[in-house]
């Protein structure tokens, strides 16, 4: 039996050039393209069926670092992920609401 995980990519890239910031969005493609979303703001989640699919996606970020870059990988269980809690400050006027993606298994 397989058990769900997730793993967490938290990165920071230099995008002070044009070319910098390219990098930076392929980065964010090539993420969204192997099934993470963004979380937050250079931080993307993705959900596992297990430490093979883990490991995998493990070694597909290790073959799409880009070269000048800070990224870093945690792998928590479903159950770790679930006992996230989402802090928030006051709602300011002019704040839209925050949108949340839900998952759902059928």
């Amino acid at each position: 039996m397989h058990k769900f995980m997730r793993i967490l990519v938290f990165f920071d890239l230099p995008v002070k050039t044009k070319k910098e910031r390219k990098v930076a969005t392929q980065f964010r493609n090539f993420l969204i393209k192997d099934g993470y979303y963004m979380l937050q703001y250079s931080v993307y989640v993705r959900l596992c069926n297990g430490l093979d699919a883990v490991n995998m996606h493990k070694e597909r970020l290790k073959n799409g670092i880009p070269n000048n870059g800070s990224i870093r990988v945690l792998t928590v269980t479903e159950k770790q992920y679930d006992s996230i809690d989402i802090l928030l400050g006051k709602k300011l006027k002019y704040e839209k609401p925050i949108e949340y993606e839900n998952l759902s298994f059928f």
